[in-house]
């Protein structure tokens, strides 16, 4: 099958049809297909339709429980704690986005986890969806073991992503977005997909030399970003991710990428900051630096996404011949 343009609403359709015959409840591969096809309209290709396969695969193996119950507790009256049930992250996603905001007016601030969770996608629109709501959010996430400790040849530590954002008025959000390894593991992904090399300082082989082969970068270690410092924050995300919520460290996780093993019951732990629980306009203080930001010929962090995110919407995606054919594959093979 050929590439294909379709619109928004044509490739989350199919993308959901895909998940619904590979033992996903409808609302769940709503969802997951939501997430997956924003993530291609934004750019962030390594969480997007390329997911679409390993996605599948887990839920076809029973690794991900496609028809999992998420359950919530309050074990302190700011704190929400979400089992996400062996289950894809995003249902325990939503219901933060859904419920935590409340909490973050009423007590000032309030926090999230999630155990026994999968890949949360992009970290960033998470955050960016407490933003819209008047939160200041911080979401922190582990992931599967890919990095080692600083001066260490193990890998003990996921990629673990960190997201910020924070309402601007009268703007769309600030959203930062960053894995603490030198690049995210979805771009050595990409490049291995389609037999391309890697920069240096990506990422080291399985020995611990620098490698520019992205497979053996997979078989490897990532570099931190910063060296020590992008370690030592990947630690403090595993403290917070599953220490504190009470997922699997990212040693003790199986992959994300691949149907076999079990669940790798990462975590996630969600921070939101009622923006005006100071008295203070935060919002319009942004918009403020947001202006000066742009006044000396820069522009805010993640400011991107949004121009990527309208032609998307306007011009439809790309589907690599590929990614369609996975598409029909899964739907002409139902389970």
């Amino acid at each position: 099958m050929s590439e294909k343009v379709l619109s928004i609403v044509e490739i989350t359709h199919l993308v959901t049809e895909a998940f619904v015959a590979s033992r996903v409840a409808p609302d769940t591969a709503a969802m997951v297909a939501e997430a997956l096809v924003k993530a291609e309209a934004d750019g962030k290709f390594g969480h997007g339709l390329s997911r679409i396969g390993s996605y599948a695969a887990q839920s076809r193996s029973g690794k991900v429980d496609g028809f999992a119950k998420i359950s919530i507790s309050h074990p302190k009256p700011a704190v929400m704690a979400v089992d996400a049930a062996s289950g894809f992250a995003y249902p325990a996603m939503t219901a933060i986005i859904r419920d935590l905001p409340a909490l973050a007016r009423q007590q000032g601030i309030a926090m999230a986890g999630v155990h026994r969770s999968h890949h949360c996608g992009v970290a960033g629109h998470h955050v960016e969806a407490a933003a819209e709501q008047g939160m200041i959010a911080l979401l922190f996430a582990n992931t599967p073991s890919a990095m080692a400790p600083w001066g260490g040849r193990t890998a003990l530590f996921g990629t673990n992503p960190i997201a910020f954002a924070a309402p601007v008025a009268d703007a769309p959000p600030l959203v930062i977005d960053l894995a603490t390894s030198a690049v995210a593991r979805g771009g050595i992904m990409k490049a291995a997909a389609s037999d391309q090399p890697i920069p240096l300082g990506w990422a080291l082989d399985a020995d611990g030399q620098p490698t520019t082969d992205a497979k053996a970068a997979l078989d490897g270690t990532m570099v931190p970003m910063a060296e020590a410092k992008g370690a030592a924050l990947a630690l403090m995300i595993e403290v917070l991710a599953a220490a504190l919520t009470g997922a699997n460290f990212a040693y003790e996780a199986a992959s994300f990428l691949s149907s076999e093993g079990d669940p790798p019951h990462a975590g996630q732990l969600m921070l939101m900051i009622d923006a005006g629980a100071l008295g203070v306009n935060a919002a319009q203080r942004m918009a403020e630096m947001a202006m000066r930001i742009a006044d000396d010929g820069a522009r805010l962090p993640g400011a991107g996404r949004i121009t990527r995110r309208q032609k998307a919407a306007q011009d439809g995606l790309t589907v690599s011949a590929q990614v369609m054919d996975t598409i029909q594959g899964l739907i002409t093979s139902p389970l």
